[in-house]
């Protein structure tokens, strides 16, 4: 019997450590095994799980340098000005709540159980769609990996002597059950978004999307249509000079230059030599900003091309899971793979109007004097808004998207300002820092820290009634619920 458990572990480790956690690799084979089902030939799937897995490697190097470019800025504004501070961002998240864990003699090796049993979990709920109403898999590994980080700690924090197997089954169960609902809860704004692209998103704004659809779908109930005054960003044509900013490479360059050409001016050659090994001795400063902010533009490229690639082969091999295996179902994936299906220039609006946002927000934290400063972090800012006024301008238009991304903004810097207070990592410098994680877990945080084992029982029960209330009283018909995400053209001609 032992020797069986061990076997069993060392497949899980295997599975855990090159695929599970690998979301290029894990995608792929989601691909592969849905040609399988679809009964395509072998080198058919192949070729699908090989492009599928170059896709999101392509995704990653994006995202990865959209990050990396950032980095060297803000290591900049901590040493120019001497701030001791919370990063609200994933990845500083993540270290200050392995910091935390280990910090009070607990293992935060225990985070990768709780992903298995919460992944479990989630399929479970899916293959029982039909009491739970749920129909997402969330499949977005990095993320998976930096939530069950966080809460890891936000469960030792309020059971402190909870045993390690009770920790990992109770959180499991708690943290599935968000990655599900709140995947499932942007089925329908996905759908729309995409024209019935197959797909939902897996991520860390998941509430917040669902939120602009809400608002968005209440403005035009109220207004009838989108206005001239609320035009969407691809039906605005800019007049004389101005027209250049159509071209989403052009305004997205000149856009950066401006943001952080004013910053990198005000952090100083001397500063952005330090904390920039790629700055060379001989480059001219005013090149190094043009070159550091171009790059923006580039990666932004690079990030759209890998996403054409991998969601195109994602959507069609799906249907072969969803048929055999788990239907009227949709894979739950990075939020960037929806930025192919709106306008370019709507990830750098969201990007500015959100950071502009979390300026504001960090600036009152100064004037009242706030116990706990932030600093802002890239992928809450970049990601988290693009994504917002993507869906926004494709819901009500430009306006409705510069609105949505600013108060978002203002919300990410107060309430991770609270968490990282409240949850006590600001003095390990890092909490969580995007959408869902500075509304909705800080409420689930604070509801467990007081009311222990009854708080996580509302919790849960909270996110099992969402699909049913989308069910019995959502946009859609109860007959189309599961129907939109295998035949959207049909079902949105009864709407």
């Amino acid at each position: 019997m032992n020797g069986f458990l061990n076997g069993l572990m060392a497949v899980w480790a295997f599975f855990q450590n090159n695929i599970l956690t690998k979301p290029a690799f894990f995608v792929g084979l989601i691909v592969f095994l849905g040609y399988v089902l679809l009964r395509k030939p072998f080198y058919e799937a192949l070729a699908g799980f090989i492009k599928a897995t170059v896709g999101y490697m392509i995704l990653n190097v994006a995202a990865g340098g959209l990050v990396g470019n950032f980095r060297p800025i803000l290591a900049g504004l901590n040493q120019r000005f001497n701030l001791n501070a919370a990063v609200i961002d994933p990845y500083f998240g993540q270290a200050a709540a392995q910091a935390a864990v280990e910090g009070i003699g607990r293992s935060f090796t225990m985070m990768m159980q709780v992903l298995l049993i919460a992944f479990i979990w989630n399929l479970l709920l899916v293959l029982m769609r039909k009491a739970t109403k749920v129909r997402t898999v969330f499949i977005t590994g990095h993320i998976m990996v930096q939530q069950s980080s966080t809460a890891l700690w936000l469960v030792l924090l309020c059971f402190p002597q909870l045993n390690d197997p009770g920790v990992v089954s109770m959180l499991g169960l708690f943290l599935g059950t968000y990655w599900a609902v709140a995947a499932n809860m942007t089925v329908n704004a996905t759908q729309h978004l995409t024209d019935g692209g197959g797909f939902a998103v897996g991520h860390q704004q998941m509430m917040g999307i669902w939120m602009i659809d809400k608002i968005g779908d209440a403005l035009n109930k109220k207004s009838g249509t989108i206005s001239n005054k609320d035009k969407k960003i691809e039906d605005i044509k800019l007049p004389g000079f101005l027209s250049i900013f159509n071209e989403n490479i052009v305004a997205t360059s000149i856009l950066m230059t401006l943001f952080f050409g004013i910053i990198m001016v005000i952090l100083g050659t001397d500063t952005m030599h330090a904390m920039d090994k790629g700055f060379s001795k001989n480059q001219n400063f005013g090149f190094y900003i043009v070159e550091k902010s171009f790059m923006f533009a580039v990666y932004l490229q690079i990030l759209q091309l890998g996403v054409r690639l991998f969601v195109a082969e994602l959507t069609e091999s799906f249907q072969g899971i969803s048929n055999k295996l788990l239907p009227g179902s949709v894979p739950a994936v990075d939020c960037a793979a929806t930025y192919g299906f709106g306008h370019p220039n709507a990830v750098t609006i969201g990007f500015l109007f959100g950071a502009f946002g979390q300026f504001l927000a960090i600036a009152g934290l100064i004037v009242f004097k706030s116990p706990v400063f932030i600093i802002t972090g890239f992928v809450p800012v970049f990601f988290d808004n693009a994504t917002f006024a993507v869906f926004a301008n494709k819901k009500r238009g430009l306006k409705f998207a510069m609105v949505m991304t600013f108060i978002s903004g203002i919300i990410q810097v107060l309430g991770g300002a609270f968490a990282a207070y409240y949850f006590k990592l600001a003095q390990y410098g890092g909490w969580h820092g995007n959408f869902d994680w500075d509304t909705l877990w800080p409420i689930f945080g604070v509801i467990m820290r007081n009311l222990h084992y009854v708080g996580v029982a509302i919790c849960i029960v909270f996110l099992l009634a969402i699909p049913q209330l989308e069910y019995f009283f959502g946009k859609y018909r109860r007959e189309d619920y599961f129907k939109v995400v295998e035949d959207y053209a049909a079902v949105k001609k009864t709407v």
